[in-house]
């Protein structure tokens, strides 16, 4: 479980492809406090950490992961959010973050607005995923507040600390990201689909 409060940003070292796998070497700050087998979200999609050397480590996407996500499509110098799974006991500063990915969405409108900036996204709307005004929705990973729900879009505001220190500032109309909507909103979409 996670929070999506983004901890560091890594660099994307090397991208390799084993037939339906794709294994992404990362840098980062935090690569000193990971371990083999630990879980890591990497744009909001949980991955677990396969080898580690010296300031670098690896992950592997399997095939859904990269139909579902855009994992896919990183490469060589990209930058990458990352979160290590929440501690047991600890705040949740964000809200519950599960690092299974819904869908992608596309960035369709960047707003400056005094201080703020203003995100909106696309997505394919299959009724299973929604969002509320005031509710939660991790994009790429980052834990935010929709301002703006409608049925097959929505938006969020950022404050410039979120800005500078996540995805955010390489954001453009057209960026695919990486969608994962509130968990308890999903369970009361299911079981309102069951009546």
């Amino acid at each position: 479980m996670f929070t999506g409060i983004i901890e560091t940003l890594g660099i994307v070292k090397s991208v390799v492809r084993d037939k339906e796998n794709l294994h992404l070497t990362i840098k980062s700050a935090i690569t000193d406090e990971l371990k083999i087998d630990q879980s890591v979200a990497h744009n909001g999609v949980c991955l677990t950490v396969v080898e580690i050397d010296n300031n670098e480590y690896t992950v592997t996407a399997i095939k859904e992961t990269l139909d579902k996500t855009n994992i896919g499509d990183l490469k060589v110098n990209d930058e990458v959010n990352l979160e290590r799974a929440m501690k047991l006991g600890a705040r949740l500063d964000g809200h519950i973050v599960q690092g299974h990915v819904d869908r992608t969405g596309v960035c369709t409108r960047i707003q400056d607005q005094d201080g703020s900036t203003v995100f909106t996204f696309s997505y394919d709307f299959d009724g299973s995923n929604v969002t509320i005004e005031k509710g939660s929705i991790t994009v790429n990973g980052v834990s935010l507040t929709v301002v703006n729900s409608k049925k097959e879009e929505f938006s969020v505001a950022i404050i410039p600390y979120t800005l500078n220190h996540t995805t955010f500032k390489n954001f453009k109309v057209g960026s695919k990201i990486n969608l994962e909507f509130d968990v308890i909103g999903k369970y009361v979409a299911r079981l309102t689909s069951l009546k």
